[in-house]
């Protein structure tokens, strides 16, 4: 019986130090995605009956959408709707961002906007100069360019997006990183073959968002192409499909683009999972560049619509605690994000700026 008893004590002993290390070791990649205008309400509460249920704003079949998106309760709405981020994420990671559970996320900038978000978290600094979707290439150092620059990262930090703007916001002319965008081709002597045919096939596609955006589809496996074939430390996804669909106001398509986003995220995790490279290495994190309306404002953001300064963290793997969806009332604001990026490297990122303090993931 004491021998029983001691295995046991050793064994949850076991446990507890497994947890503890697995949480406090510092990962060798990060793979961030962000969903450019997906509001916190869908994340957290699943489809809203607002908008699902007005004729305006969707034009599926209604008893297919209900039986695909809704039920009674925000629990199983929201687990419908993203299954892999409630049935595997918040059981192995952390969601921060719930407004009900008085948990917030904002931008700090004040212009709660795609350009300015982004700026404002990658470069851990609110710019207030930068103010506009059209702004030249940002003066502002990043903290993918300052990771690029460290022993062991240099070129091994690579950025995808559906926008291209994230030239002029990473401005590749002043750090010469790729930020592959659309219509653009990846090149190498070595392409592999599921490289040389998404080159082809992203010029074949309908251009829906007109000629600055491809669908996120498109921008998602060639990334996932490139991350097999070169295996960068650093990856990032920007995918726009959710904002474009709502400045539509095709309220059934971005909830198709947000579902979609949640395949994309559990088809990237099984890989992490099976490359050697990115198994028990990895940080995978979920973020936006703002938020957006609520009611007949959804279409919307900016600093004349409320609540579009709305955001979240969510996260897994590496270096991140399993604490599940937080309820600590606390706020937190989206210039915290860089320093908090870097810091989950093992880096502190300083810049030609000051870059606002990481935030404690608790």
């Amino acid at each position: 019986m004491k021998k029983t008893i001691v295995i046991l004590l050793l064994f949850c002993c076991a446990q507890i130090f497994a947890q503890s290390t697995t949480s406090s070791a510092k990962p060798k990649n990060l793979i961030v995605v962000l969903m450019d205008g997906y509001r916190w309400k869908e994340l957290f509460g699943g489809a809203d009956s607002m908008l699902l249920f007005d004729k305006k704003y969707t034009s599926q079949d209604s008893l297919w959408l209900m039986k695909k998106y809704w039920a009674n309760d925000a629990v199983t709405r929201r687990e419908k709707l993203m299954p892999f981020v409630w049935g595997t994420i918040a059981k192995q990671g952390v969601l921060m961002g719930n407004r009900n559970l008085g948990n917030e996320v904002y931008v700090k900038n004040k212009y709660w906007f795609s350009y300015p978000g982004r700026s404002e978290t990658f470069c851990g600094y609110y710019d207030s100069a930068v103010n506009s979707n059209e702004y030249p290439d940002n003066p502002n150092e990043n903290v993918f360019e300052f990771i690029n620059k460290q022993q062991g990262y240099n070129n091994k930090v690579v950025t995808f997006a559906s926008w291209n703007a994230l030239g002029r916001i990473f401005n590749r002319n002043r750090n010469k990183m790729l930020v592959n965008l659309y219509g653009e081709d990846v090149t190498g002597n070595n392409l592999t073959p599921l490289q040389k045919e998404m080159n082809t096939m992203q010029h074949y596609i309908t251009d829906i968002f007109g000629n600055s955006e491809r669908p996120d589809a498109m921008t998602y496996i060639m990334a996932k192409a490139y991350m097999m074939a070169e295996h960068p430390q650093v990856l990032y996804f920007d995918l726009g499909d959710t904002d474009e669909f709502a400045h539509e106001g095709h309220y059934d398509l971005y909830l198709d683009a947000a579902y979609k986003t949640d395949m994309m995220l559990k088809e990237l995790w099984d890989y992490i999972q099976q490359d050697s490279f990115y198994k028990d290495q990895t940080t995978l994190l979920l973020i936006a560049d703002h938020g957006r309306g609520y009611n007949s404002e959804w279409t919307s953001h900016g600093s004349e619509i409320m609540h579009s300064n709305e955001t979240y963290f969510v996260g897994m793997g590496t270096g991140i605690p399993a604490l599940g969806e937080v309820n600590t009332k606390e706020t937190i604001y989206q210039e915290a994000f860089a320093q908090t990026f870097a810091n989950l490297l093992g880096l502190k990122f300083t810049a030609n700026h000051p870059v606002a303090d990481a935030f404690i993931i608790k």
